[in-house]
């Protein structure tokens, strides 16, 4: 069997889910290639100590090593926005294949320059949106083309997190444009426009509204993942905390609702989804992430109604991998469902989505929705 030798950029948030994911997928997963934990890149000085803890091989201080490396063969980002470009752009010159987190890049320009570059190169690409891998939802999709629900009315999606309510919580990267390029528009809301072209299919045209609640925050005196030390001086925050918008769909009467909030007060990670049809319907809460629930206009009047399906049966995507019927799984393990098929197409020598492509097109709607929130109109996305 072949050795797959990865260099993962990044070990905060997204570095931890991915080393989950490429620690754990031998043994859930037979993939065709041997995955080996080749290389950790982060620019901070625990990374010597990281790298061991978590059975990386080596490790780099600079991510310009990993590229240039004749024994790396994948190179995964899940460093800052602000790198993604410049890191996915080497690396697919260098030859080697490519996994980025969401959003690509800082700009659609540069989102596009990635797009191109990996498919100019041939190598395997893939962007990190994992809510795809969720088994859940991966039913979803499989009623919504079989035509369970019929003809999509309508589309919502509600992603809600309420760790900024407190306005002395500090400016982390996430909340500068010149680190993060969007505020929960782009960091979440991503999500669930991508989610929409999964289950429903392209955005058309897009009216969006976003707010800023809190406009001046502490600067940070450390931080990780999603928490963070407050320091005395103060900073503005210059991207959205909230952002609401209706769709239309490309060729379809469907018509979409989104929205995404920092400020979703009770709500640690909602990400909410209801699908309504000609025939049925479709409920999805990452809350309860192993729960799908279903409403068919078929059933008798009786006993109509939406009937919960846990999704924990082998016949179930992803599940026949992991535990015996019934039981569940978790945010983590969505991120080794993904790597699976990564590293499958790469064996494979195959396509997977969501590709670049597949984020350029969600970041392009998610410009667009920018351009509409400045100008208070509808906004087409074909003409951005």
């Amino acid at each position: 069997m072949k050795d797959l030798n990865i260099a993962l950029i990044g070990h905060k948030f997204m570095g931890k889910t991915h080393t989950h994911a490429y620690t754990d997928l031998p043994i859930f997963f037979n993939p065709d290639v041997r995955v080996v934990k080749k290389l950790l890149c982060s620019n901070e000085a625990d990374v010597k100590e990281v790298s061991k803890q978590w059975g990386w091989e080596s490790y780099t201080l600079r991510w310009e090593e990993a590229v240039e490396s004749k024994d790396i063969d994948v190179i995964d980002i899940a460093a800052p926005s602000s790198l993604h470009s410049d890191i996915a752009i080497a690396a697919a010159r260098a030859g080697k294949h490519v996994f980025c987190e969401k959003p690509l890049a800082l700009t659609l320009e540069k989102a596009k320059e990635m797009m191109q570059e990996v498919e100019k190169a041939g190598v395997v690409n893939m962007v990190g949106f994992n809510y795809r891998r969720v088994p859940a939802l991966a039913l979803a999709k499989k009623l919504i083309d079989a035509g369970m629900i019929g003809d999509v009315y309508h589309f919502r999606g509600i992603y809600q997190q309420s760790w900024l309510v407190d306005p002395k919580f500090p400016l982390v990267w996430r909340l500068k444009k010149s680190e993060a390029g969007y505020g929960s528009h782009g960091d979440m809301g991503a999500h669930v426009i991508d989610l929409a072209r999964f289950l429903v299919g392209e955005v058309e045209e897009v009216l969006c509204e976003q707010r800023t609640f809190v406009s001046e925050r502490p600067k940070p005196l450390s931080s990780s993942g999603l928490s963070a030390v407050a320091g005395k001086e103060m900073g503005a925050v210059d991207v959205d905390d909230a952002s609401s918008m209706i769709m239309k769909f490309k060729g379809k009467a469907a018509l979409g609702y989104f929205e995404a909030t920092r400020y979703g007060t009770g709500h640690r990670n909602q990400n909410f989804i209801e699908i309504n049809g000609s025939k049925g319907a479709i409920t999805f809460n990452m809350e309860q992430m192993n729960e799908l629930e279903y409403y068919s206009c078929a059933d008798a009047d009786e006993v109509q109604g939406f009937r919960k399906i846990i999704v924990g049966e082998p016949s179930h995507p992803y599940m026949g991998s992991w535990w015996p019927s019934g039981h569940i799984i978790g945010f983590g393990e969505t991120f080794v469902n993904e790597m699976y098929d990564f590293v499958q197409a790469i064996a494979k020598e195959s396509k997977v989505h969501p590709d670049f492509r597949d984020g350029f097109l969600c970041q392009k709607i998610l410009e667009t929705a920018q351009i509409s929130a400045r100008t208070r109109r509808w906004q087409k996305v074909d003409e951005v």
